[in-house]
């Protein structure tokens, strides 16, 4: 305060700050530029006024959209009038002196800025200057020269506080009586001063006299005054008409303002009142990367981004002042294409420098400040004009910026991966519990147990008596009462190795009718598990208790400093939520879209509209619970921007039109494919991960059949190698025995060749030999057929007579008796032989072979005992032993190996053949002979 103890009953020029505000408010007003002097009144003058605009409680506030100041007395304000010009705003208010005021009226007129569409708001001083506009509208304060209606009131307001003075203090200290006694203060002023300011005079001369603590009068009266132009006898004159008045209002108890629209002239002599601002038809225009309403592609050139519905959308770089250039596309930029075209304006678009929405952060300098689109909005000296893209609308953006009506409704919901269907590769195996499974696995080996020895001790079953017609069925054996088990519990066709006796098949019956229940249950049960095995959302919303109390893996997150993050900063029940994910959000929408992909993050919180377009175009998404947080989106601009009611109208109409709806289908329906909700609705089926174990199963079955083939056949190259051993160790037995029944024959035959020597016959003419009763006759005669001595000869004999031949001799040729069924001798059609020669013959079996003594006959000695010398005993002389015979060979040979053994007439085992273990052959012979061979011959 200026004057600290200076009272006036004239308010001072600030206070027409006050009916500013009222006019502006009245002509609706929202932007202006302050042109003011840079004096004390001048500077009180912009600060009231700021004060009073900004306490406004109406919706829109007063904004100064520029602020000039001038230093009073310049010759020339042309620069100054050129900074008014570049604001979009053409409402101009004016405080300056009156030479000053002439000034910049001259200027002004010169520079065509008095005209049609400016509005002129002066004070009082400006409204008496030169050249003032037509149209202007200024301020005359009531009775301000009426120099006795201010003493009458001021008389009366003095009064009024010595009469207050003197009820309440009763005083009577009297003031100095000059300016040279300084004895102190006079204290009672002091109270008088107060007392003075506590006035109120409802009815003065001059109107309500009142005082602000500051002394200064409120609550002064003005009339509105309004500069208009006449044309009197040829000449124009201009003339103070008043349109208004700001008094006060007794009904309301306050100053109110009272101006008749009607009588007003506006500059440029129009009766229509100016938009108060210039529309720009070139708009800066900022927008952000979000799928599918704004997508981007890199570019090298301008060219490349021309036609197709594509906008040209450099990105610039706040902090290296660079650029990269890329072409945008999408709902956005199809909407802000046809609003350009519909309210007639041209842009350019750019993209967010730090790629974010925008919120209200704490900067390095202590102060907060936005962040992002809005950030590029609110300040001035970005020059950004207007926001197309996916901007949700929210109180804390509202309060800075201006929206359109929502273009988009959508709200809050939470994306997160589609839980996956876990089958198991013994999912085949779910319908019933492993105990059941092992219970039928051992139901079905004790019922083929108990069918096996049911039909194996029935009479009538594996011991029946044979069918008349000579039939007979196969008997059930254990492997045939498995197959039978698990053929009737699988439902396969039973072909054979059925039960034959009554009560196994009754068993068989029951067997059935449990495998019938079996079966129908496990399908049943099976289809159950499909339906139940279907993938649900982990998520039922953001009431979920895994939100509300998330465990340490389960992490969810939303952008960091978006519309979704303001949201759960401002709920108070979701406190705890944006406490969790506080740390954990991401930068962008799509970097943690991606890492919902990839598994890094459980659940995304974010609009509804992106959301659910990600979830069509990728199956593995999935959008859970219902919506909440409802909003919309909406176009931003400037704090009282003039694009603001256009483009609320535009997006109205686009609503109306269909045109919206035709950007949904386009840009956001389009590509959403029905598999998705299809394979949801669709019943369910079963796939290899449903029956890989089937499969498998079936695999080790394959594996399991090959390799018991393997076995088997392993096996029986084993048996028959183990046959073949026996086999040939059977041979060797049988030669064996032959080796021991020749010698035998042998012996017998020299014993009956010394009876025929004792007898004294030489020569054989006819023999006869008596077999149990019977007798033959046998040829003599010399050759290789039959016959005795040199030519060989045969005796045959036998039951039947048969068989009467010669194969050799005695020595160099064979003495044979051939018989068939009774006794023989030698070779021939008989069969039996013996060889003197060294000629191999093979030995007959003979039911009975009885002894050389036996045979009435006696032989001549054989060539090589002839010229033996005589015995000493008498008789026929001893044969020299017969020469070695040649090693023996495996094959035919053998049966010409001579036998000769030391062990009581007994061969050696034989060798093994050629390729044979010795070992193994031995064991072979020593299993068939025992250690020690037999007497065979005993």
């Amino acid at each position: 305060n200026i004057h600290v103890s200076f009272l006036r009953t004239v308010p001072p020029y600030s206070h027409q700050a006050d009916v500013w505000v009222e006019i502006l408010k009245t002509f609706q007003y929202t932007q202006v530029v302050f042109v003011h002097s840079s004096d004390t009144d001048g500077r009180a003058l912009l600060t009231r006024f700021q004060n009073q605009a900004q306490s406004h409680e109406d919706d829109k506030d007063i904004k100064m959209e520029n602020v000039i100041e001038f230093e009073p007395g310049l010759n020339s304000f042309v620069d100054k009038l050129k900074e008014m010009r570049e604001a979009s705003a053409r409402v101009i208010l004016l405080y300056a002196n009156k030479e000053d005021a002439g000034t910049i009226f001259h200027d002004a007129s010169y520079m065509n800025m008095t005209g049609r569409g400016y509005v002129w708001v002066v004070t009082e001083q400006a409204l008496s200057a030169e050249h003032v506009p037509q149209g202007a509208i200024g301020l005359k304060l009531v009775n301000a020269s009426d120099e006795d209606a201010h003493i009458t009131d001021s008389l009366y307001v003095l009064a009024m506080a010595l009469k207050k003075l003197r009820e309440e203090q009763n005083t009577t200290e009297p003031p100095p009586q000059n300016c040279n006694d300084t004895g102190g203060s006079w204290e009672t002023g002091k109270k008088l001063f107060q007392y003075i300011l506590e006035q109120v005079l409802k009815n003065g001369l001059t109107g309500k006299v009142a005082f602000d603590e500051n002394g200064d009068r409120i609550n002064a009266e003005y009339d509105v005054i309004n500069i208009q132009q006449f044309n009197d006898t040829g000449m124009m004159r201009k003339d103070h008409i008043r349109v208004g008045q700001y008094k006060y209002n007794k009904t309301k108890e306050m100053m109110a303002l009272v101006i008749n629209e009607n009588e007003i002239v506006w500059p440029g002599n129009s009766t229509i009142k100016p938009q108060g601002y210039m529309i720009p038809t070139r708009l800066k225009v900022l927008t952000i990367e979000e799928k599918p309403f704004v997508t981007t592609q890199r570019i090298d050139s301008k060219a490349e981004c021309l036609g197709g519905g594509r906008v040209l959308c450099p990105w610039y770089n706040t902090t290296t002042e660079g650029s990269n250039l890329y072409c945008c596309t999408g709902y956005c930029i199809d909407l802000l294409n046809k609003l350009a075209s519909k309210i007639n304006f041209t842009f350019e678009l750019a993209l967010s420098p730090d790629g974010q929405f925008g919120s209200l952060q704490m900067m390095n300098t202590g102060k907060k400040e936005w962040t992002g689109l809005i950030g590029q909005l609110v300040n001035q000296t970005h020059g950004a004009d207007m926001i197309v893209a996916p901007l949700t609308i929210n109180p804390e953006r509202a309060q800075v910026i201006e929206f359109s009506k929502p273009f988009k409704y959508q709200g809050i919901t939470i994306l997160e991966r589609k839980q996956p269907r876990y089958s198991t590769l013994v999912s085949f195996l779910q319908p019933f519990r492993n105990t059941l499974w092992i219970l039928v696995m051992v139901s079905v080996h004790v019922v083929a147990l108990v069918l096996y020895l049911l039909d194996r001790f029935s009479p009538f079953g594996r011991y029946k008596v044979a069918n008349t017609d000579g039939t007979e069925e196969d008997a059930l054996n254990l492997s045939s009462a498995i197959w039978f088990a698990w053929g009737v519990l699988l439902n396969s066709g039973i072909g054979e190795g059925t039960p034959r006796s009554f009560s196994a098949r009754v068993l068989g019956m029951v067997w059935a009718g449990f495998a019938m229940i079996i079966v129908a249950s496990y399908t049943a049960n099976l289809a159950a598990f499909l339906v139940l095995d279907r993938p649900q959302t982990s998520l039922t919303g953001i009431n979920d208790a895994r939100l509300r109390n998330p465990m340490e893996n389960f992490t969810y997150a939303t952008v960091k400093g978006s519309s979704v993050d303001m949201y759960f900063r401002r709920q108070v029940e979701l406190s705890n939520m944006y406490r969790t994910m506080e740390g954990n959000n991401y930068p962008t929408a799509e970097a943690a879209i991606q890492a919902v992909k990839d598994g890094k993050l459980k659940a995304f919180i974010w609009d509804s509209s992106r959301l659910e377009y990600e979830a069509a175009q990728d199956c593995e998404l999935v959008t859970a619970g219902e919506l909440f947080g409802r909003s919309g989106y909406g176009i931003g601009l400037k704090k009282n921007s003039p694009w603001a009611d256009r483009v609320t109208l535009a997006i109205l109409e686009f609503h109306e039109s269909g045109y919206m709806e035709e950007l949904d289908n386009k840009w956001i329906l389009q590509n959403q494919e029905d598999t998705c909700n299809t394979d949801e609705k669709a019943p369910a089926t079963l796939g290899l991960k449903n029956m890989a174990g089937v499969f498998i199963l079936v695999a080790a079955g394959i594996l399991g059949g090959i390799g018991l083939i393997i076995i088997e056949i392993i096996y029986k190259k084993h048996q028959i190698r183990k046959q073949k051993r026996l086999e040939i160790a059977r041979h060797a037995a049988d030669r064996w025995r032959g080796a021991i029944e020749k010698r035998k024959t042998l012996r017998a035959s020299l014993l009956a060749q010394r009876r025929l020597k004792a007898n004294g016959v030489n020569e054989a003419s006819v023999i006869s030999v008596n077999v149990e009763g019977g007798a033959e006759e046998a040829g003599t005669g010399t050759g290789a057929g039959s016959g005795v001595g040199a030519g060989g000869g045969g005796v045959g004999g036998g039951l039947g007579g048969e068989g009467v031949g010669g194969d050799g001799g005695v020595g160099a040729e064979a003495v044979m008796v051939s018989c068939s069924g009774g006794v023989g001798v030698g070779g021939g059609s008989g069969g039996g032989g013996v060889s003197l020669g060294g000629a191999a013959t093979t030995a007959a079996s003979a039911s009975k072979l009885p002894t050389p003594m036996d045979l009435p006959i006696d032989f001549p000695p054989p060539p090589s005992a002839r010229n033996a010398p005589p015995s000493p005993t008498g008789g026929l002389p001893d044969v020299p032993p017969a020469p070695a015979p040649p090693a023996p060979r495996w094959g035919n040979d053998i049966r010409q190996r001579h036998i000769g053994s030391a062990h009581d007439g007994l061969p050696p085992p034989p060798p093994p053949p050629a390729g044979v273990d010795p070992m193994r052959f031995q064991a072979s012979y020593k299993t068939l002979f025992g250690p020690d061979p037999p007497d065979l011959v005993a």
